[in-house]
């Protein structure tokens, strides 16, 4: 905590305790709590797995604001009124200074809930609403409802520069703050890993869900196979609810003998065990994933998407477009065809690159100079 500057009592809203969304509260909450500052999570009550609670249980002895858990649903639904109503309870219950959503209904519960309490609202949205395809309808209707819900954030703080544009082709521009505040990983993070003695061609670690561009990476593997007699290997670390069809669409495509699927589990249990990773993503906002495979030096590729060219800076051009597979194929091949130095001097290029911009220490600082300013903004001391 900065010089002269007063504890902040913190709410953490969100849904799921899963995937990037998650590890980024876990870090800003431990963060912030190490700077002096007061802090409480509210999430859903019916999601998480065993890992999540094993985190949450460790985290939860210093958390002065506890832990609140109420039923949450990831699309709209009639009993979000009830979940807003016991969320209006949570806050007035904690006394927030700051209630921080992350998240399309994380983001919609903390800025519907001060209710006269004086609390100021920041919203990240990871994504989330922004992430739907422009021109659609249900596009239309998260616009609505986010230009609705901007009259009620005091400060915006975006994880990627691109994820704010998105925000102004949605939402248009905001006299509120805004603060574009990447995410960052730990030192210990940017050690080496050791690569598996024996390990598969190419690799994909991330929840099998629509979005991660799973099926593309099955399409461009089955392509190098038929039309180039090229026979990969692939490792899929993780699960979700497109494991099944995914596991069908390699066996019509004729290459569910060259895939080795293994649970999710901690990144650095399994980087190191593909020559190449592979992240075909067709949408994301700045992944975790890639930023973690990058500070420990692992020979990287993936899609032109979200906030990845803000962390590939130097080595952007060689990011491939989304859902196109004969693209993938190609770049595919052409990086297994490197010489495995060239590869490996690459990978400790992006690696610089990410330790000297994604540091978790910045992260949680830019976060609380975000909160500072909107509470600077509403006590009329300007931004």
């Amino acid at each position: 905590m900065s010089a002269g500057a007063r504890p902040l009592r913190i709410l953490h809203v969100f849904r799921a305790p899963s995937g990037g969304l998650f590890r980024h509260v876990l870090d800003l909450a431990r963060g912030q709590i190490e700077r002096g500052h007061e802090v409480g999570i509210l999430r859903d009550a019916g999601t998480g797995g065993a890992r999540a609670e094993t985190l949450l249980a460790e985290l939860a002895p210093r958390l002065a604001l506890g832990t609140t858990r109420i039923p949450m649903h990831r699309n709209p639904h009639p009993l979000d009124l009830a979940g807003l109503a016991r969320v209006r309870r949570a806050v007035r219950e904690l006394r927030p200074d700051v209630i921080h959503g992350h998240g399309s209904k994380g983001g919609l519960y903390a800025r519907l809930a001060p209710s006269g309490t004086g609390a100021v609202t920041a919203y990240a949205p990871h994504g989330g609403s922004f992430n739907f395809r422009p021109g659609t309808l249900r596009y239309g209707l998260y616009m609505a409802a986010e230009r609705f819900l901007a009259r009620r954030t005091n400060v915006f703080l975006f994880e990627s520069h691109d994820v704010a544009a998105r925000f102004r082709a949605g939402v248009g521009d905001t006299d509120r703050v805004v603060r574009v505040v990447h995410n960052g990983l730990a030192p210990a993070e940017f050690e080496p890993i050791v690569p598996a003695a024996e390990p598969l061609d190419l690799m994909h670690i991330g929840e099998l869900r629509p979005g991660k561009g799973v099926d593309t990476l099955i399409d461009a593997l089955a392509l190098l196979r038929r039309e180039r007699g090229l026979r990969l290997t692939l490792l899929l670390v993780g699960s979700g609810p497109e494991e099944g069809p995914l596991q069908a669409r390699a066996r019509s495509a004729g290459v569910a003998d060259a895939i080795t699927y293994m649970p999710q589990q901690p990144i650095r249990l399994v980087l190191g065990r593909g020559r190449l990773m592979v992240m075909p993503s067709h949408a994301e906002s700045l992944p975790y994933v890639v930023l973690e495979a990058a500070a420990a030096a692992q020979p990287l590729l993936a899609t032109r998407m979200g906030g990845i060219p803000e962390i590939f800076g130097p080595l952007q051009d060689e990011l491939v477009p989304p859902a196109d597979a004969p693209a993938l194929a190609e770049a595919v091949q052409r990086k297994m065809a490197e010489p495995e130095e060239a590869r490996l001097t690459k990978a400790q290029t992006l690696r610089h690159f990410v330790e000297g911009r994604f540091a978790l220490d910045a992260m949680v600082e830019g976060v609380l100079a975000g909160y500072g300013a909107a509470l600077a903004a509403r006590s009329g001391q300007g931004r």
